[in-house]
C-alpha cells in the first residue's frame, strides 16, 4: 500500500519491523511505535528519533509528515494547527521504541485529536480500539 511505502520513507524505519498503535484518551491520545523484535535496537533507536522529531514538529504546528505519509490532510489537522497553543505533544521513550503523548483541556482540540487518531487507526490498519479511555 502507498501509506506503507511513504511511511517507511518518511519515518526512516520499516513498518514491517515495527508496530504502530494509536490510543484515544479522555485528555487527548497517544501515538505509540515499537520494534517488533525486542533485540532490534537499530529500529528502536530509529523509532525514538522519529517520534521525538514528530513531537517537536507537531508542537510547532507542522503536520507535513502525516500529510506526506497519508497523501492527504488527515481529519483534525486544521484544528490542531490552529489550536497548537492548547495542545501539548510529549515524547516518551519506551522499552522497544517510544510514544508521543498528546494532551489538551480544550474541547475543540480534543475532538480534532480524536479525529486525527481515528484516521490513523484506519489508514495504518492497526485494529486499535476507538474507545476513549482514561490515561494510564
Amino acid at each position: 500500500m502507498g501509506v506503507d511505502a511513504r511511511g517507511d520513507h518518511a519515518m526512516g524505519f520499516s513498518h514491517e519491523a515495527s508496530a504502530h498503535h494509536f490510543l484515544l484518551l479522555t485528555d487527548g491520545g497517544a501515538i505509540e511505535v515499537g520494534a517488533k523484535d525486542q533485540a532490534d535496537k537499530v529500529t528502536r533507536d530509529e523509532i525514538r528519533m522519529h517520534l521525538s522529531h514528530i513531537a517537536q514538529m507537531f508542537t510547532d504546528g507542522n503536520f507535513q509528515v502525516p500529510m506526506f505519509i497519508h497523501d492527504t490532510v488527515p481529519p483534525g489537522v486544521s484544528v490542531m494547527e490552529s489550536k497548537r497553543s492548547a495542545i501539548t505533544y510529549t515524547f516518551e521513550p519506551t522499552q522497544t521504541g517510544g510514544r508521543v503523548r498528546i494532551a489538551t483541556a480544550d474541547k475543540d482540540a480534543l475532538e480534532a485529536i480524536h479525529q486525527f487518531l481515528n484516521f490513523q487507526i484506519d489508514d495504518h490498519r492497526t485494529g486499535d480500539s476507538k474507545a476513549v479511555e482514561s490515561p494510564r
